[in-house]
């Protein structure tokens, strides 16, 4: 009987083992991956942005479900950023480049052309408007993955928070948050919003619940 006993949980232990060591091989290799997508988002920006700058020789200026932002709304221009070259970043066709340093992120913006459930997974994406630094509003969409990434981070941004834009132009404009609130997934007043003739762009990502969408509002500075 002892015998039998000690067998088991001789087994029992074993499984318990191979169940820990591929727990934690699984939360590695999602760390591992968290790690590579920043890296290489941030890498990708370094050398848009270098190149940018080879190319213009300019500076600053002030200027969910698979189809979560996939809304129709009226009224607003919906054909995408318009492109002087093409740009890729793990096969997509890019639009631009995001910066926000209130939460150390540089990634791309895959173009709307683009617009899959495989291209958000690899960085964030223009969804919506009338394009990259253009006068009205443009709308980028990024999953909320809670690891850092993409718009993970939006929670923690505050009005008169900077973010920076650079288009394929090489043109960077600076926003600045100016709202931020938590809506439903079947708004899309934000997308379509009148903005007076300003230049702005909308964030728009999931809550931790994913219950609802977090939003940024900004405007371009000057």
């Amino acid at each position: 009987m002892n015998s039998k006993y000690s067998s088991f949980l001789t087994v029992l232990l074993v499984i318990v083992i191979i169940a820990i060591v591929g727990i934690l091989g699984f939360l590695g290799y999602r760390y591992y991956e968290s790690v590579r997508t920043k890296n290489t988002s941030e890498d990708f920006v370094d050398t848009f942005l270098n190149d940018s700058n080879k190319d213009t020789n300019t500076t600053d200026q002030n200027t969910v479900s698979d189809d979560e932002w996939n809304v129709n709304v009226d009224g607003t221009n919906n054909t995408g950023s318009s492109a002087s070259n093409v740009q890729k970043y793990e096969g997509f066709t890019v639009a631009g480049t995001i910066e926000i340093p209130a939460t150390n992120l540089k990634c791309p913006i895959i173009a709307r052309s683009e617009y899959s459930k495989s291209a958000l997974e690899k960085s964030v994406v223009e969804v919506y408007g009338v394009g990259l630094n253009q006068v009205g509003n443009t709308t980028i969409a990024g999953h909320n993955y809670r690891n850092g990434n993409f718009f993970s981070n939006n929670k923690r941004l505050n009005t008169g928070d900077k973010i920076y834009i650079t288009d394929l132009t090489g043109k960077r404009v600076a926003y600045t948050i100016y709202s931020k609130y938590e809506t439903s997934e079947s708004d899309a007043e934000y997308m379509s919003r009148d903005t007076q003739g300003a230049v702005e762009i909308s964030l728009s990502t999931c809550t931790d619940d994913s219950k609802a969408r977090l939003i940024i509002l900004a405007r371009a500075d000057g």
